[in-house]
């Protein structure tokens, strides 16, 4: 079956946080497709929908079994029923796991630049954020292991914050890293909060390793966030589940999930989960072609129109980092004028921390005239602020 990424959705008038921008915005910022979702989830939650009775929803048991199947075939990890816990979102699981784990005063560790809500979770539960600044040389991203080492030795550390894969640089971790940081976090007694929601945005032929795949040690110092929602396209519906496969770990983190009432399904949550890893995989895989020509448009784009800007190799997300640093201006500066300029909205690449500062992060996850449109503004504003 052929799938549409083509066809421009006018989301307009939808309250999309997206789209809620002025007429001549082109928002192509926070991490959500203009694509429909697969037309399996569709049809599931049609049908949901017109049974017409929505009262409180329990968790079936085709929801774990839909996780534990497509973990184990396309990611090779095997779960277990009892380790895993619905919840009604990645960030809201990271939060609350967050507040079980380490008390106001406490450090946290993050490897920056990466997803902006980290520090906003750390800092409203009263925590220190401490960043383990990822080493950029040539284009490519690395983990600094003896940085990270000191970080993780303070006694006044219990939490480290893994982005696997990671948001915003687009890098696929290895199994060689994983269990390294898997080693430090048990020598130090350091719980690991991986977030994986963008696991499956993967190029083509390539797929990631779960944090709790890569070692023995690893499965016992975690507790792993995973959801459908960024894959399909299901953020609205708020449906993820928490794996924890230290009975410890699990208990509190099972405790905290329902002190904070996440623990629980609206009426479509599992409906959604269920056909997205029971019936979307043929969408997902023609969407992550059409993703990875997107990436290669911006790609060839920049090397032919604007070589001052560069894209960082990315093997995961459909979100593009740009290198500005021949630009002499930071990252938020330089996204403020583009707006300004030309409508064109990005992200400074400030807000995801240190060593983000001159990069911009593109969402390309888009029909390819929307992402020919961006490309285009982006010259337009870029070559305009070279000549001011």
């Amino acid at each position: 079956m052929k799938y549409d990424f083509d066809t421009v959705i006018d989301r307009w008038n939808t309250d999309s946080v997206k789209w809620n921008v002025a007429e001549n915005v082109l928002p192509m910022w926070v991490a959500d497709m203009d694509f429909r979702t697969a037309p399996e989830i569709l049809d599931a939650l049609k049908s949901r929908l017109n049974h017409g009775v929505f009262g409180y929803a329990d968790v079936p048991d085709a929801w774990y079994n839909a996780y534990i199947n497509w973990w184990e075939k396309r990611h090779g990890l095997k779960m277990e029923k009892e380790n895993l816990t619905f919840s009604a979102g990645v960030m809201p699981s990271v939060f609350s796991v967050i507040k079980r784990f380490a008390a106001p005063g406490e450090n946290i560790v993050i490897q920056s630049p990466v997803y902006n809500n980290f520090y906003n979770c750390i800092e409203n539960s009263g925590c220190n954020v401490v960043e383990n600044q990822l080493l950029y040389k040539d284009g490519a991203y690395a983990i600094d292991f003896t940085d990270l080492e000191q970080k993780l030795l303070n006694p006044q550390t219990n939490v480290m914050i893994l982005c696997n894969p990671h948001n915003p640089i687009g890098k696929i971790w290895s199994a060689e890293d994983l269990a390294k940081i898997g080693e430090l976090a048990k020598k130090y007694n350091v719980i690991v909060i991986s977030d994986e929601i963008h696991c499956d945005i993967t190029e083509p032929g390539k797929g990631y390793v779960p944090f709790a795949a890569a070692s023995e040690t690893c499965r016992e110092v975690s507790v792993t966030c995973i959801a459908p929602t960024k894959t399909f396209n299901l953020a609205g519906l708020h449906t993820s589940a928490v794996y924890a496969p230290n009975p410890v770990l699990r208990r509190k983190v099972r405790h905290a999930l329902y002190t904070d009432k996440i623990a629980a399904p609206n009426s479509f949550a599992t409906v959604a989960a269920i056909a997205a890893f029971e019936q979307g995989e043929p969408w997902l895989e023609s969407l992550r072609e059409y993703l990875w020509e997107n990436r290669k448009l911006v790609e060839v784009f920049l090397a032919k129109e604007l070589p001052e800007i560069k894209a960082v190799k990315g093997d995961a997300t459909y979100l593009v980092w740009l290198d500005i640093s021949a630009l002499p201006e930071t990252g938020r500066n330089v996204a403020a004028y583009l707006r300004r300029k030309t409508g064109l909205f990005l992200i400074g690449g400030d807000a995801y921390g240190t060593g983000g500062e001159h990069f911009l992060r593109m969402n390309v996850a888009c029909p390819k005239s929307v992402c020919l449109e961006g490309l285009n503004r982006l010259k337009q504003g870029i070559t305009a602020f070279l000549q001011a």
